[in-house]
């Protein structure tokens, strides 16, 4: 992340996001798949990571080897070509898209960082600081109810930010800066879709 000045002073923050250029490698039809879509490489990988039927997949695309492969759902497929490359420009600025990524891992946690609970008070006396207390019932149902906020893994989850403004587009570097924060690290690999027109 980092921040912008606009040209009226407005101070905006921003995360710039590399956006391609993506191959298309695989276009998905109802006629042969069942429904609509077109499957997109990104990233470069050395050749001898790559097995045989995943190359023999790419080669119909290019010359290229890819990391990543990801589909996204189109209206008309038959307007897209096999191995043509979508770059940054297909967005515009002051355009809302939704991002989608996996958060970052924070291993086993508590209550207090996993759920924002309390925790007790820091007063002389208390011993459950940060605790969950009671997670029972009494003598009915007698069991802990499901679905109780409890300790245990967090973060890692899929989650998607949606109406993210599109602030600047610099097609040289294949950037798009959006306004405000998307889930994960900084290397980590995100989905940028257009929001359907109602």
């Amino acid at each position: 992340m980092t921040s912008l000045f606009m040209p009226d002073g407005t101070h905006i923050p921003v995360t710039v996001l590399e956006v391609g250029p993506c191959t298309v490698t695989q276009i998905k039809t109802v006629a042969t798949d069942g429904y609509d879509s077109l499957q997109l490489g990104f990233g470069n990988r050395r050749p001898s990571r790559v097995n045989k039927p995943s190359k023999g997949h790419m080669k119909k695309a290019g010359d290229k080897l890819f990391s990543k492969l990801r589909e996204f759902p189109v209206d008309n497929p038959e307007n897209f070509n096999l191995g043509q490359e979508l770059s940054v420009g297909m967005f515009d600025v002051g355009e809302a898209v939704m991002v989608t990524g996996t958060s970052k891992g924070r291993g086993f946690q508590g209550v207090v960082k996993r759920h924002g609970f309390h925790g007790g008070k820091d007063s002389h006396g208390c011993t459950s600081h940060r605790v969950p207390g009671s997670i029972g019932t009494s003598a009915w149902p007698s069991r802990v109810s499901k679905g109780k906020k409890m300790p245990g893994q967090y973060g890692v989850d899929r989650h998607t930010i949606k109406n993210l403004k599109i602030v600047d587009i610099r097609p040289e570097q294949n950037l798009l800066l959006v306004k405000g924060a998307i889930p994960g690290p900084s290397s980590g690999m995100v989905l940028i879709k257009k929001l359907k027109e109602r």
